[in-house]
């Protein structure tokens, strides 16, 4: 259902979907970023900026604005990139093809003759990312910490509507063969926050940082996923597989995840991978101490476990799977997984040499009833192809780009 006020805000059409809210102007400290809309400026021209007096205050004095046509103006370059260009740059400071991430997305073809590669100059960038129906793309930044790409979004700033989510920092939707590297993403709302929305087949995510709140990964469709780093404060990987984490390592408040793929395919398999529970702020316990909930949702948040699979909306997911192979833990409740409102019969909830950080075996005698041990040699042909990505990805194997 459309929000009845929806239209009391700015809306604008990010990677041609239309109703985003958005931040026209953003301050921080004495710096004021102003947005246009997409699509309105042209190569090739000249523009004036005219401020108000009084539209922008400082600590230390009022701005009296620029009233005239020479107090501040800019030219666009005069022509794009070739449209068949197989790498574009992106560079905060405008010395790039393009200046925002948006802007190259929106430049490269749905379905480009051969691979594109957006490259990301170190910089912060600001902005809502979206694009859908897109193939054959690589977004490769810089420096994985010194390119940050984000924004505050969340289900209260754009409300659920008809048609893809619009409350994620950067979405990766309906769309095939991208491959995202080397750089951060972050959303720093709170609530339903998603860092990174990935819905398509044989996506790849290497040597990133990724930080959300709740959901703050959703994935739907193969995706494979290495090298990289996730934050969030609860069900922190939302999706319907199958997902394959090699050598990542995510951080949580709440559950690590709520899984909800089908028997139709695979969830999420781990491998190498590290799970570390972090603390909720001081602020955020006190906010969540004064709130009515649940005796295990208080619990989860201070001591989380690897999942939950919770009834929703007279929903549950009988076949849910998470297999974790050669993980290592840090904080994590004792039980493991939980609560668990599915029939259990199919469920994969299944370790193997589960450690702590120093390599030391787990205490396993307290784990959900409906979670497994899997052990060798009796299990030694799952644990063998459970660690294969091809046999998690519906026979896809994945290729990192060097």
């Amino acid at each position: 259902m459309t929000p009845a006020d929806l239209h009391n805000y700015q809306l604008a059409t990010i990677g041609g979907l239309e109703n985003f809210h958005f931040y026209p102007a953003i301050v921080h400290g004495n710096v004021a970023t102003i947005y246009p809309h997409h699509h309105v400026l042209r190569y090739g021209h000249r523009y004036i900026v005219q401020i108000d007096a009084g539209v922008l205050h400082r600590a230390e004095g009022g701005f009296a604005g620029f009233t005239t046509n020479q107090a501040w103006t800019f030219r666009t370059k005069k022509a794009g990139p070739p449209a068949d260009a197989a790498r574009v740059v992106v560079a905060a400071d405008g010395s790039g093809d393009f200046s925002t991430v948006q802007g190259a997305v929106d430049f490269v073809p749905v379905h480009p003759s051969h691979r594109v590669t957006i490259f990301i100059k170190n910089g912060t960038y600001e902005e809502i990312v979206f694009f859908h129906n897109k193939s054959n793309l690589t977004i490769r930044g810089e420096d994985r910490a010194k390119v940050q790409v984000g924004y505050a979004n969340n289900s209260a700033f754009n409300p659920p509507q008809p048609g893809p989510n619009r409350r994620c920092a950067f979405s990766v939707y309906d769309s095939t063969d991208i491959a995202l590297e080397n750089f951060s993403v972050s959303n720093s709302a709170y609530g339903q926050a998603e860092g990174l929305l990935i819905f398509g087949e044989r996506n790849i995510v290497s040597h990133m940082n990724i930080k959300g709140s709740g959901d703050a990964i959703n994935l739907r469709g193969s995706v494979y996923l290495t090298e990289s780093r996730i934050i969030g404060d609860g069900d922190t990987i939302l999706g319907v597989g199958p997902a394959f984490f090699d050598h990542c390592e995510i951080q949580s408040i709440g559950p690590f995840m709520w899984i909800r793929n089908t028997e139709a395919n695979h969830g999420n398999v781990f491998v190498d991978c590290t799970f570390i529970a972090r603390e909720r702020p001081a602020a955020a316990r006190q906010t969540t101490a004064s709130a009515p909930s649940s005796m295990m949702e208080t619990r989860a948040l201070s001591t989380p476990v690897l999942a939950r699979l919770p009834m929703n909306h007279g929903l549950n997911y009988p076949y849910a799977e998470a297999v974790l192979i050669n993980c290592r833990m840090k904080g994590l409740a004792p039980e493991g997984w939980g609560p668990i409102e599915a029939d259990t019969a199919h469920l994969h909830l299944w370790e193997f040499n589960s450690t702590d950080l120093d390599a030391r075996p787990m205490d396993m005698t307290q784990r959900a009833a409906a979670s497994k041990q899997l052990t060798l040699p009796q299990d030694a042909e799952t644990i063998g192809n459970y660690s294969k990505p091809a046999f998690v990805l519906g026979g896809w194997t994945p290729v990192v780009e060097k």
